[in-house]
């Protein structure tokens, strides 16, 4: 039997940027697109063009750049959003627009102050507005799991009939039930007369940890796209994880009557990626990515795994991106054998300076590091390229003096706009010695929202990956550091962050108003 080809919808760039503190630069959301394109997911939500000029350039940065994938903008459903939209994606090989108004009846009186006949030709204006401007409209019935059922059929096949191609369903606040949710969708095809000339669409939110669910639920029932994110980020409590929705469906082909084009040996890369842009850690026991995933500690599984692998393991490691990690790279590997891992691991850069910049900080980490690990070449290229910016912060030297019974003291060597300072503080702690240090100096007036230290790989020779969020006037941003000395990755992640913070950029989505 053919099976119906699933359409993969990533809303990373859009709602996963909505997650407090997840704010992405443009070179960050377009290194993202990049990596969603190797994955092969084939519509992008880049963003709501309308709400900053920030968010309009990466749009349109993406929309320039991307080839194999849809690029899409969000819009609500008035022409400045629309028009804006259009205007992003004009460089776009495939474009579409992504426009949505509120259905339910406690958005529509409250939110809105709007009557539903009122919603209903908002709706249908919005949708012949953008079908005149693209060639691919999408539209979402906003809470479209608490909208009253023979009103979204009205909105539905008049959306249809005005030029929408998909209809979007969303649990917007995570209220759906998944027998529930999934039956409203196969009620709804069933009862819109014009149901086959649109692509019904779900979008799920995981207030309740039922967004994968739900999606599936509403799969089983004739939804043929599913909007989801790289390890489910979102607002609130994120939204479907398309690393799960894509395995579950390949996994489980006898349940599922459909299948993707995604090519699953990116998640896991493309899942580390996001992770270090956005400052999220994945947790251990999250499902196909988390580092415990495919991990057995107990002995009954360990001997079960031996001798015949799928008595424990319904998945391959290797088919989503994990593999054994080591790689035979040492001090004295040369550029071509590091481009020729990188560009096995599916890394690459814009130009020389950038790989010539990834090989110098390489040469530093195998002069500490005996063994290399794919997993340390894509922290040591992410910080690299998180930090392609002009540096009015850098760490020149560094030294930390922590006796039991004292203060911690850090004494650091800073340049500021090309000028070596030096300054002392002490702290509680090692790393708030180090980061008064810093602050005596600047003087930044921001608030710490976030430290946060993985390892890379296992060891204690393993690199400190470490996260600061900083938060000023409204702005939020993410600083890396990666070393083999956690301190020194402190220092390195809390000058990134203010480095971001003095090089113009926007607000977060949720304090842009819109």
């Amino acid at each position: 039997m053919t099976k119906d080809r699933l359409i993969i919808f990533d809303t990373t760039l859009r709602d996963g940027e909505q997650s407090p503190g997840a704010s992405m630069t443009r070179d960050e959301k377009l290194r993202i697109a990049r990596n969603l394109e190797k994955l092969r997911v084939d519509v992008i939500e880049a963003g709501f063009a309308i709400s900053s000029p920030g968010d309009f350039e990466a749009v349109k940065a993406i929309a320039d750049t991307i080839v194999d994938s849809t690029v899409c903008s969000l819009a609500r459903a008035v022409r400045p959003d629309i028009e804006r939209a259009a205007e992003a994606l004009k460089g776009a090989k495939r474009a579409r627009i992504h426009t949505f108004i509120a259905t339910s009846p406690i958005h529509m009186e409250y939110k809105l102050q709007m009557r539903p006949e009122q919603v209903l030709e908002q709706a249908v204006s919005a949708v012949k507005l953008a079908r005149n401007l693209v060639g691919d409209v999408e539209f979402s019935l906003e809470d479209g799991s608490r909208t009253e059922f023979e009103f979204a059929c009205r909105v539905i096949e008049a959306a249809i009939d005005a030029g929408a191609g998909t209809i979007n369903i969303p649990d917007t606040v995570g209220y759906g039930e998944p027998e529930e949710y999934g039956a409203m969708i196969g009620r709804l095809i069933q009862a819109v007369p014009n149901a086959d000339k649109a692509i019904f669409s779900v979008h799920c939110h995981n207030d309740l940890g039922l967004a994968v669910a739900n999606s599936l639920s509403a799969v089983l029932n004739g939804a043929r796209q599913v909007e989801c994110t790289i390890n489910g980020l979102g607002e609130r409590a994120g939204n479907a994880a398309l690393e799960e929705i894509v395995m579950a469906v390949r996994t489980r082909k006898d349940r599922y009557p459909v299948e993707t084009g995604i090519d699953i040996s990116h998640i896991v890369p493309t899942s580390r990626l996001v992770s270090s842009i956005t400052g999220f850690p994945v947790q251990p026991n999250k499902a196909i990515v988390g580092a415990n995933a495919f991990a057995h500690e107990s002995g009954i599984h360990q001997d079960g795994v031996l001798k015949h692998r799928e008595t424990y393991e319904i998945m391959r490691a290797q088919d989503v991106g994990w593999g054994a990690n080591r790689i035979v790279l040492g001090k004295l590997s040369g550029r071509a054998a590091f481009a020729s891992r990188l560009e096995a691991l599916g890394i690459s850069f814009d130009t020389k300076e950038e790989l010539a910049a990834a090989f110098a900080r390489f040469k530093e980490l195998a002069d500490k590091k005996r063994e290399i690990y794919d997993e340390d070449l894509q922290a040591l290229v992410s910080e690299v390229q998180s930090q392609e910016l002009p540096e009015k912060y850098s760490l020149v030297t560094m030294e930390v003096v922590s006796r039991t019974g004292q203060a911690p003291r850090a004494d650091l060597a800073i340049r500021v706009d090309g000028d070596l300072q030096r300054v002392v503080a002490e702290g509680d702690g090692a790393v708030d010695a180090i980061f008064k240090a810093i602050e005596k100096l600047v003087n930044s007036e921001t608030n710490l929202q976030l430290y946060s230290v993985n390892a890379v790989t296992e060891g204690t020779e393993a690199q400190g990956e470490v996260t600061v969020r900083l938060e000023k006037e409204g702005r939020i941003v993410n600083g890396q550091g990666a070393d083999t000395d956690v301190l020194v990755a402190s220092a390195r992640a809390y000058l990134h962050a203010l480095n971001l913070l003095v090089t113009p950029g926007r607000l977060h989505p949720q304090l842009e108003g819109v």
